[in-house]
C-alpha cells in the first residue's frame, strides 16, 4: 500500500531522545486530565523574543510593546536582560522610576549564573515598585555542559549555588526567585532534582514566598507526550512542591510547541513562559496568544484580552518589525475566511441557524467577532467558490437574495470571470456582474 521509497537524507547521523538523555519513567495522570483554568502567561517578547529580532527594539519600541501587554492583561512579564546590554539596563531603570508598571504586574528580569552580571541586573531593579522576580539560568544539558561549558556535573552545580547565593546576598527579601535548567528536556532528571532540592531549600522556598522552577524545551527534540512525561516526572517529584511554582519555556524546533505546553499544563505545569505571537530563536518561542484563545475556543476563560487582535497584531508587527503570517492561528488575515465552495456553504448555512446560544458554525471554532473581526472577510470568492458563498456575498453585503435558480445560473457566470482573470472576485465585482447579468433588479 505505501509505496514511499528511501530518502537520500542521513537519517542515521541522529537520535532520539532516549538515546541522549534518561527519560525517567512515570507513573502518568495528564492524559485523563482537563484544562479547566488558565495558567499564569508570562510574555518573554522584551528578553527572550527581543534577543532574536535582527533589529533588537529600540527604547521606544519596548515602551509600546510593554503597554501593550500591560493592556492585554499579563500579570507577570519579563522584561529584559539588563546586563546584556545599556538599552536594556536603562529600560529597566525606566520601570523603575516611572509609574508605568501597575502595582498588580510583577517584573521579571533575566541572569546568568554570573556574579558580577547579577550585580548588574540586582542594581537595575533597585527601587522598583511591586514584585520582582530575579531568573536565573544556566545550561545544565550535557552536550552545553561538556561542550560549550566545559564544566562536570558538580562543576557546574557550584557554580549556580554561588549565583543563587549571591542573588540572595544583594536581593534578600526584596525579589522573589527563579531558576531555568536551560534544555531541561535534555538534562538528567536526577540532576535537575539534585539542583531544584539545593535551590528551594537556600532560596527558602514556601506557599508564601514560592519559588519559579523553570523547564525549557529550549530546543524541541521529542513528541510532545515526551515532554509531558518530563513535567509530571518534576511536578511528581520536586522537593517542597507546594512552595514550588512549576514554569515552562517551550520552543518550537519541530512545530509542536503549542502541544507541548498544553500537554505540559496538563502534567502539572503552573506557568507557561513563551511570546504573544511566537516570535523566538529559530522557528521560535511557543505562542502564548494562540495558547489562549485555544482555551477559549473550549470554554475556558484565558484571563488575558484579544477582543481587539488586530490592535495588537498591529503594535506587534511595528515593534518587532516582522509581519504576521496570513494563516496564523486567531490572528493571520485569511483564518477566518473560506474561499472553497464547499466551507461557504456550510457556513452561510451555519449562519443562518446561529442564536444567542453556544457557538456552532462550521469551519470557524470561534465567533470572528470575539476577537474584533467582522464577518465581511469570511466568505471570498475566487474560481474555487461555490454557490452558496458568491450568494452570501451579495446578500451580506448588499441585500441581494438570489433565487435557487439564479444561484446555479449566476455561479457559472462567476466561474467563467474567475477563470478568465485568475483572481479573486471582490464584492463590489460581484455585485457589478450581477447587475450586468439581471440588470439592477433583483
Amino acid at each position: 500500500m505505501n509505496r514511499q521509497q528511501p530518502s537520500p537524507m542521513p537519517s542515521h547521523r541522529y537520535r532520539d531522545i532516549f538515546a541522549k538523555v534518561p527519560v525517567a519513567p512515570v507513573d502518568r495522570t495528564w492524559p485523563d486530565r482537563r484544562i479547566t483554568t488558565a495558567p499564569l502567561w508570562v510574555p518573554v517578547d522584551l528578553r527572550d523574543g527581543n534577543q532574536a529580532l535582527a533589529e533588537p527594539m529600540d527604547p521606544a519600541r519596548k515602551r509600546k510593546f510593554f503597554e501593550l501587554m500591560v493592556a492585554i492583561g499579563y500579570k507577570e512579564i519579563e522584561v529584559g536582560y539588563p546586563s546584556a546590554s545599556q538599552t536594556d539596563f536603562d529600560f529597566v531603570r525606566l520601570l523603575a522610576e516611572s509609574d508605568l508598571v501597575p502595582a498588580d504586574v510583577t517584573i521579571v528580569v533575566f541572569t546568568p549564573a554570573r556574579a558580577d552580571l547579577i550585580t548588574r541586573t540586582v542594581e537595575s531593579v533597585a527601587g522598583m515598585r511591586g514584585d520582582v522576580v530575579i531568573h536565573m539560568y544556566a545550561a545544565t544539558a550535557p552536550t552545553w555542559r561538556d561542550v560549550v561549558l566545559r564544566r562536570t556535573r558538580d562543576e557546574l552545580a557550584s557554580m549556580i549555588y554561588a549565583g543563587s547565593e549571591e542573588i540572595l546576598r544583594l536581593a534578600g527579601d526584596s525579589v522573589r526567585f527563579q531558576f531555568s535548567p536551560e534544555v531541561y528536556n535534555l538534562t538528567e532528571p536526577d540532576y535537575v532534582l539534585e539542583l531544584a532540592d539545593h535551590l528551594t531549600k537556600q532560596w527558602d522556598a514556601t506557599p508564601e514566598r514560592p519559588v519559579i522552577m523553570n523547564l525549557p524545551a529550549t530546543v524541541e527534540v521529542a513528541t510532545p507526550n515526551v515532554y509531558a512525561d518530563q513535567i509530571e516526572y518534576m511536578h511528581q517529584n520536586l522537593p517542597r512542591r507546594d512552595g514550588v511554582i512549576l514554569s515552562v519555556h517551550p520552543h518550537n524546533d519541530r512545530g509542536t510547541g503549542i502541544a507541548c505546553a498544553e500537554l505540559a499544563v496538563l502534567a502539572g505545569a503552573q506557568r507557561v513562559e513563551g511570546c504573544i505571537f511566537g516570535n523566538g530563536e529559530r522557528t521560535g518561542n511557543v505562542d502564548i496568544a494562540t495558547l489562549a484563545l485555544n482555551l477559549h475556543a473550549q470554554g475556558v476563560d484565558p484571563m488575558v484580552d484579544f477582543s481587539d487582535i488586530d490592535r495588537i497584531r498591529s503594535v506587534v508587527e511595528h515593534c518587532t518589525r516582522m509581519p504576521i503570517h496570513p494563516r496564523h492561528p486567531y490572528v493571520g488575515e485569511l483564518v477566518y475566511t473560506a474561499f472553497s465552495g464547499t466551507h461557504q456553504d456550510a457556513i452561510r448555512k451555519g449562519f443562518a441557524v446561529q442564536d444567542d446560544g453556544f457557538w456552532d458554525v462550521p469551519y470557524l471554532p470561534i465567533d470572528p467577532a470575539d476577537v474584533g473581526r467582522g464577518y465581511e472577510a469570511v466568505v471570498r470568492v475566487n474560481s474555487q467558490s461555490g454557490k452558496g458563498g458568491i450568494a452570501h456575498v451579495l446578500e451580506s453585503v448588499y441585500g441581494v437574495r438570489l433565487s435557487a435558480a439564479q444561484e446555479r445560473e449566476f455561479a457559472q457566470h462567476v466561474q467563467r470571470r474567475t477563470d478568465e482573470t485568475g483572481r479573486e472576485a471582490s464584492a463590489e465585482e460581484l455585485k457589478a456582474l450581477y447587475e450586468e447579468v439581471y440588470g439592477c433588479s433583483n
